[in-house]
């Protein structure tokens, strides 16, 4: 079983949603609460883009003591220099690197050629290397990056000194059987990528993210970069609780796992959420309101019976609990329960009757409950 390194970046790609932004005071708060999950790494800004920035980075670096902190920076001395600065109270920091090196951000972006790019890696890194106790280089858009220039991008980088090379689907571009032969593609091209971690960043542009991410895990990454929510740019990165407990629950296939303690998955989605002012939607995997509710009365008769019948994810483990919520689609079952688990006494003609009754209410399309049910029965 293969221990998979979990790198947060909701403090820094998730913080590049549209309307986030987080003050220094509030970083450090959800960064405590990354370092109680279990999170390895916590990236937790990007110093150099703003003062407000490097303050976030500084109040993260000086409010944990086991988790790795990290900065990105741009190839600049600037950029680097900034990270350093802000990274002075961390019990462990980690510079992050990036270049881009697909044609098309070379060309269009940067306005270098390929081999500039090479130059850039190889003087940020070695520049970096020597100021923080760990280096990660990253790879910018390597998914649409040619094969063999971005394997010379990672021979450049680990041979600078780099601890971890990630190839970033940074437009959320590839499917999952394509970042399985690129990755397989570039190690075999650079073997020296068997040396340092290899590192996974996927965003969700076409909804696959965690579904690339854990590709990426069954193809050898040895970390995966997620937000808390899935928050990021455009549609987001891929959410670390989904990847977590995916883990957790497909190890055996996966053959891999991470140290995050689930129990703290929700708490930790809360707070970001009221933090960020991002709601989490109803029906967001393991953290949504619904993610263990069941109305469907097919469904809701299947869990009362077994509730391996229509559930893989045991709520409990997550401190939470399953639900049956009474609608339209419920069945009289899980009616009953309902009428049990308020003390109410009715035999089996009582409660056909109240069934009926709420079957109509909820048709009409309003939220029904029991007291609704029953104070029609007794007017």
């Amino acid at each position: 079983m293969r221990r998979i390194k979990i790198f947060d970046t909701t403090l820094r790609d998730g913080e590049q949603s549209p309307g986030i932004a987080l003050q220094p005071h509030e970083k450090a708060e959800i960064a405590r609460a990354l370092e109680e999950l279990g999170v390895d790494v916590i990236e937790a800004g990007f110093a150099a883009s703003s003062p407000g920035d490097h303050a976030g980075v500084a109040a993260v670096a000086s409010a944990v003591s086991e988790a790795t902190v990290a900065s990105l920076c741009r190839t600049t001395q600037a950029d680097i220099d900034a990270s350093v600065d802000s990274l002075q109270d961390a019990a462990r920091s980690r510079l992050h690197v990036f270049i881009a090196t697909s044609p098309l951000h070379m060309a269009r972006k940067l306005g270098l050629t390929p081999e500039q790019v090479l130059e850039r890696i190889d003087w940020a890194v070695t520049y970096a290397r020597e100021r923080a106790d760990e280096v990660e280089f990253s790879a910018e858009d390597a998914t649409r990056s040619e094969t063999e220039f971005l394997a010379e991008a990672c021979r450049t980088a680990i041979a600078a000194g780099a601890d971890v090379v990630n190839l970033p689907d940074t437009v959320g571009y590839v499917l999952p059987d394509e970042l399985v032969r690129l990755l397989a593609a570039v190690r075999s091209l650079c073997p020296e990528l068997d040396r340092v971690e290899l590192s996974v960043h996927c965003h969700d542009d076409l909804g696959l993210a965690v579904a690339n991410s854990l590709a990426g895990v069954a193809a050898g990454a040895a970390q995966v970069e997620c937000t808390i929510n899935g928050l990021g740019e455009r549609a987001g990165n891929a959410a670390l609780e989904e990847i977590v407990v995916a883990l957790r629950v497909r190890a055996a296939s996966l053959e891999a796992g991470c140290d995050v303690d689930v129990r703290h998955l929700h708490p930790t989605s809360r707070l970001v959420s009221q933090l960020t002012g991002y709601a989490v939607q109803p029906n967001k995997a393991v953290v949504g309101a619904n993610a263990f509710a069941h109305e469907a009365g097919i469904h809701q008769d299947g869990v009362l019976k077994d509730v391996s019948t229509y559930q893989i994810i045991d709520p409990a483990e997550l401190g939470l609990t399953m639900t049956l919520p009474l609608g339209k689609h419920s069945g009289r079952h899980a009616f009953a329960r309902a009428c049990a688990e308020a003390g109410l006494e009715l035999d089996r003609s009582q409660v056909d009757a109240a069934f009926i009754r709420f079957k109509a209410l909820a048709d009409a399309g309003d939220r029904v409950s029991l007291a609704d049910v029953f104070e029609e029965v007794a007017a």
